[in-house]
């Protein structure tokens, strides 16, 4: 996860730091990975169809906009996390700490057990914490 904050704050930068032939003002932003403070995940996925799943995080102020859903598959698990643009050099950006909700679909393309590891900050050790959720999966 780590190595992917870097990837994108670098894809970020590169993008924000070209430079542009005319007088034209332009945005500055980056994205930046917001912790998901919980999930809802249904109890069991029925094989070939497709389920909800909601993460909720918190958006820290109006700079911040909700931008995707990282989601990254490795086998039977998927890392989620969630991904904001955040609106650089705006000062009049409102404190918000409001909850947010977003709702993604996934559908069950296989029999195992699906294993949701949903991003949920660094600790004190440098160390990326997990929200695990198992979800099995019924033909």
């Amino acid at each position: 996860m780590k190595k992917l904050i870097l990837l994108l704050i670098s894809f970020s930068f590169m993008i924000t730091s070209c430079s542009v032939e005319d007088d034209t003002p332009t945005e500055n932003y980056h994205i930046e990975i917001l912790p998901v403070e919980s999930a809802t995940v249904p109890e069991s996925f029925t094989y070939g169809e497709d389920h909800e799943i909601t993460v909720s995080y918190i958006r820290p102020s109006t700079c911040y906009e909700f931008n995707d859903i990282y989601f990254l598959k490795s086998n039977n698990v998927r890392n989620v996390a969630v991904m904001t643009t955040v609106w650089d050099n705006v000062v009049n950006c409102v404190d918000l700490q409001s909850i947010e909700e977003k709702t993604f679909t996934v559908k069950a393309t296989q029999l195992e057990n699906y294993i949701f590891k949903f991003w949920q900050g660094i600790d004190d050790s440098g160390e990326d914490i997990y929200l695990t959720v198992e979800v099995p999966v019924e033909q």
